[in-house]
């Protein structure tokens, strides 16, 4: 089978990650941003999207194409400073279609965030949710950044990729 990575990025956590995973398996990566490929082109699909402001970055791109991307087996990938749990799939829930939830395989893959290259509007919000979180480890990183890139992250994705290659399924 013949699959596709298609992200989206606002600072280069999930393009790195897009970058990795297609040079781990031999896939073609494209920004959505960019253009360059129909992604009724391929068998399967590889999505990547970085969390902003609670929602995955790329909703409306997904719900423009959801005819035919619910068509096909799909695998997404979300980067943000949290790690796999309820309060990622409550943000999930939130951006992506339930269709398109039940049918997908997820992996939660952390980023990066340097507060010196935010735009001066992430920045200030990222000082307001600050504020409000409960949470004290994940304020302070909110206001001071965080790094958790980390490319054997990858493992989970790179292993479903190989078993829609090799036409199984990938549950």
């Amino acid at each position: 089978m013949k699959g596709a990575i298609f992200y989206a990025t606002r600072y280069g956590s999930t393009g790195q990650y897009a970058r990795w995973i297609a040079e781990a398996t031999g896939l073609d990566a494209y920004d959505i941003d960019a253009g360059g490929a129909s992604i009724g082109d391929f068998d399967f699909l590889v999505l990547g999207s970085p969390v902003i402001y609670h929602k995955l970055m790329f909703w409306k791109w997904v719900r423009r194409h959801l005819d035919t991307i619910v068509e096909k087996p799909v695998i997404v990938f979300t980067v943000s400073g949290v790690s796999a749990g309820e309060k990622l799939d409550g943000w999930i829930a939130e951006s992506l279609p339930q269709d398109l939830i039940d049918r997908m395989h997820h992996v939660a893959l952390r980023g990066r965030q340097d507060p010196r290259k935010l735009t001066r509007y992430d920045r200030m919000m990222l000082i307001i949710g600050s504020l409000m979180n409960r949470d004290r480890q994940a304020a302070r990183e909110e206001l001071h950044g965080f790094d958790f890139m980390d490319k054997d992250s990858i493992g989970p994705v790179v292993a479903l990729v190989e078993r829609l290659k090799a036409g199984e399924t990938a549950a």
